[in-house]
């Protein structure tokens, strides 16, 4: 049986008595995209957090790449992250003073790597943005802004890729040349995404739809089309809750299924982002302040 690229175990997340996960158990599986949606405050971004090793679990394990994570010290997390995972969020969170590619560069050298001129230009053609390695954030578009971001994400080669609502600040064209991309990456590539969208047409991209309610799976999609998102995300907001019920049962996939998660913790959107993305890049973990309703 093949090895997950993710694997969630019985994973619990609790701010000052509120339960934002409640055991859940997931596989995301190699070389598979996955999208994780739900109503707001489903648990979403805080899933999405605890699966990539920005915020620790209360309880449960996370594994990565077959490690641990809930066993690593700081430092080896902070290691890990850098090198296995990577992160694409709404917020571009481009530094405004840097070029593409000293954009691109920066996980490397603040990992202590002098990235070449070739290994930089090699992640931005991956994203078809060779031609703009020395160009400002202020001179690209919103779109080519989160391409870079993604370049700056895959430039590790991380066994991950976690997106959350990445195409949340994009118009509706941008948006989907932005999937086209990450579409491409995992079928050219093999490279393993997880998403969390609110986007039906977004989760329609992926192998996979694993739904949330109250920090529980209650449903799943594989193959979905957007039509049956829609209707699934009309249910669920309605009340009328999923299939599944009771939630906490782990998915491996169907044919190319990955699985994901997500949940609502942390900051508001756009400063949740941030933070997240400072923190991946430096190594702090989650704040862990509360639960918000993404």
């Amino acid at each position: 049986m093949t090895t997950p690229a993710v694997r969630l175990t019985a994973v619990r997340r609790e701010y000052r008595g509120v339960t934002a996960l409640d055991g859940i158990d997931l596989d995301f599986l190699a070389g598979t995209f996955t999208a994780v949606m739900g109503p707001s405050g489903s648990g979403k971004s805080t899933l999405l957090q605890c699966a990539a090793g920005l915020d620790r679990p209360t309880s449960g394990t996370v594994t990565v790449a077959g490690t641990d994570l809930t066993g690593l010290g700081e430092r080896a997390l902070t290691l890990l992250r850098r090198d296995r995972i990577g992160f694409v969020f709404q917020s571009f969170n481009l530094l405004p003073s840097l070029t593409a590619a000293q954009n691109v560069a920066l996980p490397l050298r603040l990992a202590g790597r002098r990235p070449s001129r070739a290994e930089v230009r090699e992640a931005l053609d991956r994203v078809g943005l060779a031609e703009r390695a020395g160009h400002r954030p202020s001179q690209l578009s919103g779109g080519q802004q989160q391409r870079v971001a993604l370049a700056r994400a895959l430039i590790t080669r991380p066994a991950v890729l976690f997106g959350d609502e990445p195409t949340g600040a994009l118009d509706t064209t941008t948006g989907r040349h932005v999937l086209t991309l990450l579409r491409e990456l995992v079928d050219r590539e093999g490279q393993t995404t997880v998403m969390v969208t609110h986007d039906p047409v977004a989760a329609a991209r992926a192998d996979r739809v694993v739904f949330l309610v109250d920090g529980r799976v209650v449903d799943e999609l594989l193959t979905p089309d957007a039509e049956t998102v829609a209707a699934r995300m009309t249910g669920l907001e309605g009340g009328s809750g999923g299939s599944r019920g009771s939630g906490g049962s782990r998915g491996s996939g169907g044919s190319k299924g990955s699985e994901t998660g997500a949940g609502s913790a942390g900051a508001s959107t756009s400063a949740g982002d941030m933070s997240a993305a400072a923190r991946s890049l430096s190594g702090g973990n989650a704040p862990g302040k509360g639960v918000d309703a993404c």
